[in-house]
């Protein structure tokens, strides 16, 4: 006979890893649709997840992919929190600023001043 695995809601392991500050925010990602558990899209909160298992979902502006390593017992402190999975999340290219006035984009106030001051001194 093999050893029962420890099982424990997404929901909960989610909070518990601190991706999530409240677990209804994680349970509202869950059932909307956002989260995939080994591949497949999942809508109930409470799907069990084991160790070993691998969670994608969107958190800012980026794909988060991370393997679950244990199973938490509390909602720790983030160290003890990191030690819960495995972040596989591709690296990502940090995307630029936008650009300042050059012909592109929206001016600041101090370009459209100058740019106000010019236009006066044309007229002149």
């Amino acid at each position: 006979m093999q050893p029962k695995a420890e099982k424990i809601r997404v929901d909960k392991w989610l909070w518990h890893a601190r991706f999530f500050k409240t677990r209804s925010l994680a349970a509202k990602q869950i059932s909307a649709g956002h989260l995939r558990l080994n591949g497949s899209k999942i809508t109930k909160t409470a799907q069990s997840v084991t160790s070993g298992d691998v969670l994608s979902f969107p958190q800012g502006r980026q794909i988060r992919v991370v393997e679950v390593v244990a199973i938490g017992t509390r909602r720790g402190p983030a160290p003890e929190a990191q030690t819960l999975y495995l972040d596989k999340t591709p690296k990502q290219d940090i995307l630029p600023a936008n650009p300042r006035f050059e012909g592109k984009g929206r001016p600041d106030k101090k370009s459209r001043r100058a740019l106000d001051l010019s236009r006066q001194q044309d007229f002149t």
